[in-house]
């Protein structure tokens, strides 16, 4: 199974880090394997500590569902046919912007998970992330 590496993670989080400077919003940034285990994490300098595990998560949902979490959220809403998702997985689920799946190809190898501003922020930041991959 083809999988992002700490070399890939690390430039995808200076190109989502670069990304958050040039919008002066502070970011947490995590990155995930196929497997959707975390390769690596960095909360920049005044980012919300709260923000840390959203931004997991997201990556995390990202590559559960292998969908932008942008995506997951607009067909999670009532009367959509994944209403109710975010309770499942104990409620790792997130269903707001901000989780990219990343691929080579056709092929989804990862996924970067942006959280600490508005969710156009959030997930401006991480298609800056997912384009250095």
């Amino acid at each position: 199974m083809a999988t992002v590496n700490l070399a890939d993670a690390r430039r995808i989080i200076e190109a989502a880090e670069a990304r958050a400077a040039e919008i002066g919003q502070p970011m947490n940034i995590a990155v995930v394997d196929a497997g959707g285990n975390l390769v690596a994490h960095v909360r920049m300098d005044g980012a919300w500590t709260g923000s840390v595990d959203i931004s997991v998560n997201k990556a995390w949902t990202s590559r559960a569902f292998d969908i932008p979490t942008k995506d997951l959220g607009a067909n999670s809403q009532p009367g959509q046919q994944f209403y109710g998702i975010h309770a499942s997985n104990h409620g790792r689920v997130m269903i707001f912007a901000g989780g990219i799946p990343l691929r080579r190809g056709d092929e989804v190898v990862g996924a970067v998970g942006v959280s600490g501003g508005t969710g156009e922020q959030d997930q401006t930041v991480a298609e800056a992330g997912a384009g250095a991959l």
